[in-house]
């Protein structure tokens, strides 16, 4: 589907009045003659700000969907990008209040048809199914990408009711946003004076999120799994297997009542016409079907397309292309896709039981060889060999295969085990050994062993007493080639994907069961997608080059493994209105593998604008550390007009571990 016939113009800054006042600033891109010819609306509501945070992927999205007959709107929300106010927290019931404001708005202008989408990735995924889930009566259709519907167990914070250092991590990404000033080209003289206001109102939500350590009312808020019947929207989901948010795709397609289709490709955490590994498809051209069938009624056949379309990976290469990925496009059935289980049996996976007794004992180090939980770079190369984290792990591997299995859905580990100490955790790694050695992770999943009956209520291990746990790994589609081999590889840490438990203590494994499910292509439903295609790129000129340092060593004075992230986005001007931007992000994860107490975090970012003579940055700071009972968190905001540091603020908190 080549771009639209409709000329499009683009406005930088429609401003949109809530009731209290407040003015949410939106970039809009429409037909030209959608005031004669309205047109329906799509609404992208983000803090990560239109001027300057999302400019390169809205620049190949929105003017093309427009030129299609679409009003497309990318909306800062309050407290962020050039919009009015301050900020709270993420999905808080103000900000899903504003969007449900702003879509009854957009709908009631005269350029918009009455009928309103939403869409949007990550950030944008959660907020339109939350929104969809509080059924504006405008809202008819949601596409929403790499997102979640348990906000507890499935996202950034928290999975299996172990604290993800992504807790800290992306605490320290929000004081940074959060803390950058609006644009005075578009906000006038008053951007010094928002500017303060949302420094001083700052928020340190790591501090926040690491408070609920139970799956409370605070999570149910916005997990739409409460109750999938109030979403009546049409929804598109999508994911890729290399982002954290693997597991909504199936459960919006098994649990929705609205219709409801999933794609899922061998992706990061990117919009999948601008993704790697490839294949990238035309995403758009998939956006405008489901656009034009559920806000202009036009017959496209959506209602046919299979309700799951997914990209299985091949595990008999490397990825040596960000454009390529091994393997093919399938139609899942999900409703009678067949299981085959397999028992451990000593150190062998087999289809019977044996007794056995296994010692569970991971320094707590074990897990570098884990992917981030969601990745932003492009992909060039595989997820990390698994070998070094195995070696420190039990492991129990299946025969090499006769034949080529492909395994399509959750996979499902059912273990008896004694902990000898109350607070336990555990992590569960399925793996494809190669006839080279060479180990690839195919799919994982970790608990809190305090959270095995629930994470509303959760309740101590039973020291030395054998309990019965069941734990679902992350969704996958993955084809283990003939001669390969299955491999079940079990830590009680997973560092620096998990904050640790308070003490070392070990793991008895005395029976288990790895449940998997298998391929199940839907007859007659050949899957393809056309070559992606974008509006032009953002016109940029390059000041600094982006860059991504990784780096992992051992210090032999102190005794621990440390973790060095730089993630420098580079520095660019715009061309066309002249902003120069740029920010750096680095993180740092040190634990000793003897001492889970020793473990640390510590994000610093730095963010700057400017133009002509006007210069400003910000420094934001974050740092975790914990002891037996108690989790502390600190952080630091520095704002700075040219030279002179204008505002400071410190935070410190001191939050009680409840059984983490």
């Amino acid at each position: 589907m080549p771009a639209g016939t409709r000329n499009v113009n683009e406005n930088p800054d429609m401003g949109i009045t809530l009731s209290d006042g407040t003015r949410l600033s939106a970039r809009v891109w429409a037909p030209d003659d959608a005031h004669v010819s309205p047109v329906p609306a799509i609404l992208e509501f983000l803090p990560y700000r239109k001027r300057d945070g999302t400019c390169g992927r809205d620049e190949l999205t929105h003017p093309y969907i427009a030129s299609h007959g679409y009003a497309c709107l990318r909306v800062d929300m309050r407290g962020n990008g050039d919009s009015q106010g301050v900020m709270d927290d993420e999905y808080s019931p103000r900000e899903l209040a504003d969007a449900v404001e702003v879509i009854n708005w957009v709908a009631t202008q005269d350029w918009c048809s009455g009928t309103v989408g939403m869409m949007g990735i990550s950030w944008g995924g959660f907020n339109s199914l939350q929104v969809a889930a509080l059924a504006p009566k405008p809202l008819k259709a949601i596409i929403t990408i790499c997102s979640t519907v348990d906000r507890f167990n499935d996202d950034i914070h928290y999975k299996g009711g172990c604290l993800l250092n992504s807790n800290l991590g992306w605490g320290g990404t929000m004081l940074s946003y959060s803390s950058r000033a609006p644009d005075p080209e578009l906000v006038g003289d008053d951007w010094r004076d928002m500017w303060l206001e949302r420094l001083r109102a700052e928020p340190h939500l790591s501090e926040l999120w690491a408070s609920h350590q139970h799956r409370d009312a605070y999570w149910q808020h916005g997990s739409v799994c409460q109750d999938f019947s109030a979403i009546e929207a049409a929804t598109l989901t999508i994911g890729g297997w290399r982002d954290g948010y693997r597991n909504a795709p199936q459960a919006l397609v098994e649990n929705l009542l609205a219709p409801v289709k999933a794609i899922v490709g061998p992706w990061i955490h990117k919009y999948p016409h601008i993704a790697s590994p490839g294949p990238r498809i035309h995403f758009l051209q998939q956006a405008l079907r489901w656009w034009d069938r559920w806000l202009k009624g036009l017959e496209t056949n959506v209602e046919s397309d299979p309700d799951l379309r997914l990209f299985m990976i091949r595990g008999d290469g490397v990825v040596s292309d960000a454009t390529a990925s091994n393997g093919r496009w399938i139609a899942q059935d999900y409703r009678t896709a067949p299981h085959h289980d397999l028992h451990l049996s000593g150190d062998h996976l087999a289809d019977t039981p044996a007794p056995f007794e296994r010692i569970i004992n991971s320094p707590a180090d074990t897990g570098m060889g884990a992917d981030q939980y969601f990745t932003v770079w492009p992909i060039t190369t595989p997820p990390p060999d698994q070998r070094r984290d195995d070696a420190q792990s039990t492991c129990f591997d299946g025969a090499v295969l006769a034949q080529d299995m492909g395994i399509v859905g959750a996979p499902v580990v059912t273990l008896t085990l004694a902990a000898d100490t109350p607070v336990a955790q555990i992590a569960v790694r399925l793996n494809d050994v190669h006839p080279d050695g060479h180990v690839s992770q195919i799919t994982y999943g970790v608990l809190n062993l305090t959270h095995r009956d629930g994470s509303h209520t959760p309740a101590p291990m039973p020291v030395g007493r054998p309990v019965t746990i069941t734990l679902k790994l992350d969704q996958i589609a993955y084809e283990i080639p003939a001669g390969h081999r299955l491999r079940l590889s079990i830590s009680n840490g997973y560092w620096p994907l998990l904050w640790p438990a308070p003490s070392k203590g070990k793991l008895t494994l005395t029976a288990g069961q790895l449940r998997l499910p298998l391929l199940n292509q839907a007859p007659g439903t050949p899957v393809q997608f056309d070559p992606p295609e974008t509006a032009p790129p953002w016109q940029t000129r390059t000041i600094r080059e982006a860059s991504l340092i990784r780096q992992t060593t051992f210090d032999q004075e102190s005794g621990l493994t440390k973790l060095q992230v730089v993630d420098d986005s580079g520095e660019v001007e715009d061309l066309n209105h002249g902003l120069i931007n740029g920010s750096i992000a680095r993180e740092w994860w040190d634990i000793d593998p003897d001492d889970p107490l020793s473990a640390r975090g510590r994000t610093h970012w730095s963010d700057h604008m400017a133009r002509g003579n006007w210069h400003i940055r910000t420094e934001t700071y974050s740092e975790m550390w914990a002891e037996g009972d108690a989790f502390h968190i600190t952080g630091r905001v520095e704002a700075y007009e040219g030279d002179e540091m204008i505002f400071e603020k410190d935070f410190a908190k001191r939050i009680p571990r409840d059984l983490v």
